[in-house]
């Protein structure tokens, strides 16, 4: 917990929360609606390589939610705990990036899929589906981020 309170770990989460929010409004076409890929969420695979991700992931998808063409209140609440869970998750499983990259697709297949099935009267099976298969294509794209990442050292960038 404290290394996640000094002043370069705030000035981290806060770039990738201004990153994830930039990504997902620049590409708003794709990053909305029941089906969709948020590049952005390819972001969900950093906390495999740090812990700082976490806070950072989930301010950059509020803000994307406030900011954009959002379903509501419950796509902005239920949709950025979605990121929340994700990305916990992935830091947790961090040890088995595979486990770990299931951990975006499943929560936002999940709870995304539910937001947007009662908001839109969709079909919930078919919503998760859609959803999910977007997370999946950014969550790869995520994968490979983290594979050229892990050539870089990072460690002068974290405390």
């Amino acid at each position: 917990m404290k290394k996640l309170l000094t002043t370069r770990s705030i000035t981290l989460s806060a770039a990738i929360a201004a990153l994830y929010a930039v990504l997902t409004l620049l590409l708003a076409p794709i990053s909305y609606g029941d089906w969709q890929c948020r590049v952005s969420e390819a972001l969900t695979m950093l906390p495999l390589l740090m812990p700082q991700a976490i806070p950072g992931l989930f301010v950059g998808c509020v803000l994307a939610n406030l900011l954009g063409p959002s379903a509501g209140i419950t796509d902005i609440v239920f949709g950025s705990l979605a990121t929340l869970i994700a990305a916990i998750g992935t830091w947790y499983f961090r040890k088995n990036k595979w486990i770990a990259a299931a951990c975006p697709v499943i929560s936002n297949a999940i709870i995304v899929g539910l937001v947007l099935s009662l908001s839109f009267n969709l079909p919930f099976l078919l919503t998760a589906l859609q959803v999910g298969a977007g997370e999946l294509l950014a969550v790869l794209i995520g994968l490979v981020l983290i594979k050229a990442l892990g050539k870089v050292d990072l460690s002068r960038y974290m405390d």
